[in-house]
């Protein structure tokens, strides 16, 4: 059983949680939350056993191995490098940092205290992934990417009426991007590597951060398109197109049906089963790289969460998202 404390107390630390148990592999020992009212409903809610508000004290600690992080973006990084230098192991939330000097950081601390840092984006590890990556040789040379996460937020009409909730909120390296666009690039980085070209093009919002965007990435012999929003709704499938067939699959965010088009017009169902709370894919990576002594995944991999960092910091560039997080390069 690997001892997991946990960082932020809102509705995905719930699902982590959830994921965490339906796995039998993780024991939940400890919670942060910055006000003491909020840390003590939470652990109750949960049946956690300590908790704290001062996170020095909370790492500290010799109560858990490892914790998950799922704070605003602008606190990943300074509270993964503090867990790190006191030798826990960190599952830190898609977006990883603000930005690739903080990811930077955060990877040399994992390798300086010889722990294990990995990004918990769910989407790359589950099985209809895997199928992606088994299958990618059937459709022959691949000539296009094209993903696209747009989703209405709820948090949007409250923006509209003049409240200005996180999710829009520069201050925590929020937008539509960092959330939404991340889910799309990571996917295209596993498969097919850094990119040679970005150009990015977004629709900004009067609080600073982007509503919508879509990014062109140029690669050598192929191009990817993707599309990201929090202010429409998409129905649109991602598609990894080749010269002998198309895969097509429903949710870039989490592939639930995938299966190949040919172009003499049969289909491949290569959809494998997924079973219960889809977070317990990451947890079972994680646990499973805890328990074989590795200190990082050759999926979510640091260069990969680098590589993402590096093409949303091109991204930001072109549209002009600034954070007040990118004038700390140093920590």
């Amino acid at each position: 059983m690997i001892r997991f404390a946990v960082i932020g107390t809102n509705w995905i630390t719930d699902s982590f949680i959830q994921a965490a148990r339906e796995t039998g592999q993780v024991e939940l020992t400890a919670v942060y939350s910055r006000t003491e009212a909020r840390a003590k409903e939470f652990a109750a809610k949960h049946d956690i056993p300590n908790l704290y508000t001062d996170l020095e004290k909370m790492v500290a600690s010799d109560e858990f191995d490892a914790v998950y992080i799922a704070s605003p973006t602008s606190f990943h990084a300074e509270q993964a490098i503090l867990c790190m230098n006191h030798r826990k192991h960190v599952l830190c939330e898609k977006p990883i940092a603000s930005h690739a000097n903080e990811t930077k950081k955060m990877i040399e601390t994992a390798a300086k205290n010889n722990v294990l840092l990995m990004e918990a984006l769910k989407s790359t590890l589950l099985p209809n992934f895997r199928a992606i990556q088994d299958n990618l040789h059937k459709i022959g040379p691949i000539r296009r990417y094209f993903a696209s996460y747009c989703q209405y937020s709820s948090r949007y009409d409250a923006f509209k009426q003049g409240t200005v909730l996180n999710a829009f909120n520069p201050v925590f390296s929020n937008g539509s991007l960092m959330d939404l666009g991340v889910y799309c690039i990571y996917p295209m980085v596993v498969l097919f590597g850094m990119p040679e070209l970005i150009k990015a093009n977004a629709i900004m919002l009067d609080s600073g951060v982007d509503g919508e965007g879509s990014l062109l990435l140029k690669y050598k012999e192929m191009d990817a398109v993707i599309m990201y929003s929090k202010i429409t709704n998409s129905h649109l499938s991602t598609e990894i197109q080749g010269e002998n067939g198309t895969i097509v699959i429903d949710k870039i965010n989490e592939p639930g049906k995938v299966e190949i088009r040919y172009r003499d017009g049969s289909l491949d169902d290569i959809t494998q089963v997924q079973t219960g709370n889809t977070m317990k894919y990451e947890v079972q990576e994680f646990v499973r790289l805890l328990t074989d002594v590795k200190l990082e995944s050759a999926v979510n991999s640091h260069a990969h969460s680098l590589s993402v960092m590096k093409i949303t910091d091109e991204a930001r560039r072109q549209i002009g998202l600034v954070f007040p997080a990118d004038s700390l390069l140093s920590l």
